[in-house]
């Protein structure tokens, strides 16, 4: 049955991030491959967060002022919408959705060819513990560096808002501008950023768990991959309903 296997999924899982969250062999290799991580998980991806979050701004920017038509309604309601969207949502559970299919592939298809290539195996008849070394540099290093991805996805989102203004004439550039600013609410900021670090907790967690327990060849290593990006997008739009009760209730 869905449920029974689910739970032994879940059971696996649980016992999975026990044998991760120990105290590493040596402090130096684990900071060294969490730097290296950070580099690979985090600032590699920094591109496609730019890219993407102008592209998003700007849509959202066209698509306001073409559906808020009314004369009772102020120019720089735009501006505000725009900004809310991206706070309250976008910067957070779309891009963390987006990077699911970059990072969490990356890391099942990693952690995947390594145990397919019995390179795991190596490690475990060292005495390594290889689930701590091969797994927490990846869940600790994107973890501390999500919060900057979603700085910058913020920061690009409105520049393609302001891009729009300034390029075209929907929307005057001063009335965009006022409405990023009027009404700000800080909390929606720490918002963003405290669900960007579940999110990339589960990215990071359940795809290695994925990776990690493959068996077999190249094949099941790709099937691992994508299951662990619809696991990955699953558990964040839960959690985007959970989190988004707990903190705006």
């Amino acid at each position: 049955m869905i449920i029974t296997e689910s739970l032994n999924t879940f059971g696996r899982y649980c016992l999975f991030m026990k044998r991760v969250f120990t105290v590493p062999d040596k402090w130096r290799v684990f900071f060294s491959r969490t730097l290296f991580e950070i580099s690979k998980l985090g600032v590699d991806s920094i591109p496609l967060v730019i890219v993407i979050s102008i592209f998003i701004g700007a849509v959202i920017t066209i698509q306001m002022q073409l559906n808020i038509t009314s004369p009772l309604i102020p120019a720089y309601s735009v501006g505000l919408a725009t900004r809310d969207i991206v706070l309250l949502e976008f910067s957070n559970s779309i891009l963390c959705l987006i990077l699911a299919g970059k990072v969490g592939s990356n890391i099942a298809s990693e952690i995947g060819t390594m145990r397919v290539t019995e390179q795991i195996d190596a490690l475990d008849i060292m005495g390594v513990n290889s689930a701590n070394f091969l797994v927490l540099p990846k869940v600790v290093g994107f973890l501390v560096y999500m919060p900057i991805l979603v700085a910058f996805c913020i920061a690009t989102s409105f520049l393609g808002g302001f891009f729009v203004a300034a390029f075209t004439d929907i929307i005057p550039v001063s009335r965009f501008i006022y409405g990023l600013q009027a009404f700000f609410q800080e909390w929606y900021v720490w918002y963003g950023f405290i669900k960007s670090l579940f999110f990339s907790f589960v990215i990071s967690s359940v795809a290695a768990f994925y990776g990690y327990y493959v068996h077999g060849g190249a094949l099941e290593v790709g099937k691992a991959s994508t299951n662990a990006v619809v696991a990955s997008s699953i558990l964040i739009l839960l959690l985007d309903v959970v989190l988004t009760k707990l903190l705006l209730q």
